[in-house]
């Protein structure tokens, strides 16, 4: 069984209605320079592999139509082809569609910080709407979402069972290791993305407890 994520261009759509219309408008088109280009590379980096290490399920060129690139792999390489998909398509200003998870990965208005997802493993960049669909969603056996913008500069946050969550956030020092217990998950969401534009203004309204060890 395969994995499949599509890149598209930034900006050209936000719900899977509109994605699934932008993609069935580039079938039988041929590929753009960028599109083309992300193929090629990919085709390379793969067939510098031995057989038992490709992380492509199919060609790459294969996948390219019109502004659109589908790439398929097997599971034990998604986090590998995620990453590479990253290096290759946010410089170009192309997003990522993971369309098992309805997951849109846009660049747009992101933030580049190490994002690592419990259950979905780890990212370039942190964005509003990432944050939003994020939060609502952590669950089993993974539910946190770490961000993280420095040596021990980080917020972090953990879903337990009962719906409240864990936040925690750490500037540096370990005088500035704070936690709070937060049971809207709008508001985490708030709080982690308010934290990565290094605004703490939304902060002081909680009671925010210092954390020793």
């Amino acid at each position: 069984m395969s994995y499949d994520h599509v890149l598209l261009p930034s900006g050209v759509a936000a719900t899977a209605a509109e994605i699934d219309a932008f993609l069935t408008a580039q079938d039988r088109k041929p590929a753009a320079e960028p599109v083309a280009a992300m193929a090629a590379e990919l085709d390379a980096r793969n067939g510098e592999l031995i057989e038992e290490d490709a992380f492509l399920g199919a060609p790459a060129a294969d996948g390219a139509m019109g502004e659109a690139l589908f790439i398929s792999s097997p599971y034990d390489a998604i986090g590998h082809v995620r990453a590479l998909l990253f290096e290759l398509a946010t410089p170009r200003g192309y997003a990522l569609y993971d369309p098992q998870l309805s997951w849109l990965i846009d660049p747009a208005g992101a933030v580049p910080v190490a994002v690592s997802h419990g259950g979905a493993g780890d990212f370039p960049y942190l964005t509003s709407e990432l944050a939003h669909l994020w939060v609502p969603e952590l669950t089993a056996p993974g539910p946190y979402l770490i961000v993280e913008s420095g040596d021990q500069t980080y917020i972090q946050t953990y879903r337990h069972e009962n719906g409240r969550y864990d936040v925690e956030y750490r500037d540096g020092s370990p005088d500035r290791h704070f936690t709070v217990r937060v049971d809207d998950p709008a508001t985490v969401a708030d709080l982690i993305w308010s934290w990565t534009l290094g605004d703490r203004s939304k902060f002081d309204v909680l009671d925010w407890q210092r954390l020793t060890f």
